[in-house]
């Protein structure tokens, strides 16, 4: 089986966040795909082949923690690689993917992929010193969907936070999120962190953007907003909002190319 490693997010090697790519020739069974992620040890390992109707494809996210229902920079990884590393998709400029999380599909537009997500719908919720304690710094708000999100005032404290991984897993939400606002050409500054799903760190989190950007266009009043994320890889995420949807857009380099014997 070929495997291919994607830097997404990401206009040169080494940045963004990787992610494995899996091309199996049938669907596997749960248990390998899990095993398979674990060995690869990356935030995110997704497997794709053809859909049963024959004009999508079907997609899985493993972390080495578990399969989750949503993710942002393996989809994008699985998009270059159908539509960029092995022409496999024709020459068709869009995919569309069948997921646990629903219907996504990916657009290029040039060496940018832009994928259209749904958001989720954030609670705010009580800032707890529960919170403080875990991130070592009391947020200014915080709101709940899938994951937790915290808001500070300053990106210096966003990008210097040291979290206490076990700590984090006794708060609310799968993953949690950090953001502030940006400086530059960037809108907002954020970091994502899933040790529920054994990845300390999220180096770029597509999915955690899906709680981030939501907030963000509706304090600014704006509907594009660009997001970077600080992790020690770091990545930019163009984002833009329609109604409940978003489209989340990066670019992407390959990194290696491999064989799976299982």
């Amino acid at each position: 089986m070929r495997q291919f490693v994607v830097d997404a997010f990401a206009d040169r090697l080494f940045t963004g966040n990787p992610a494995a790519v899996c091309l199996p020739e049938r669907e596997l069974p749960a248990d390998v795909m899990q095993m398979i992620a674990k060995e690869n040890n990356l935030s995110e390992t997704a497997f794709v082949l053809p859909s049963e109707n024959g004009q999508n494809w079907s997609l899985r996210w493993f972390t080495p923690g578990g399969e989750i229902d949503l993710c942002g920079h393996a989809t994008l990884a699985t998009a270059f690689v159908l539509m960029s590393a092995t022409g496999l998709a024709g020459n068709s400029s869009s995919v569309a993917f069948d997921t646990l999380g629903g219907r996504l599909e990916v657009c290029r537009d040039g060496d940018l992929y832009m994928m259209d997500f749904p958001i989720y719908h954030l609670s705010r919720v009580e800032v707890t010193s529960e919170m403080a304690e875990a991130l070592g710094a009391m947020p200014n708000e915080a709101y709940l969907a899938r994951d937790l999100v915290c808001v500070f005032e300053d990106g210096a404290v966003v990008r210097n936070v040291k979290p206490d991984m076990d700590r984090l897993c006794g708060l609310d939400g799968l993953l949690v999120n950090v953001t502030a606002p940006g400086e530059g050409h960037a809108d907002c500054v954020s970091r994502s962190f899933a040790p529920k799903l054994n990845v300390p760190e999220d180096p770029v989190c597509g999915s955690g953007h899906c709680h981030i950007v939501p907030y963000w266009s509706e304090r600014l009043g704006k509907n594009n907003i660009v997001a970077y994320q600080a992790s020690a890889r770091g990545g930019t995420l163009y984002c833009h909002m329609h109604g409940d949807r978003i489209a989340i857009g990066g670019k992407a380099v390959l990194f290696s190319v491999g064989e799976i014997y299982i």
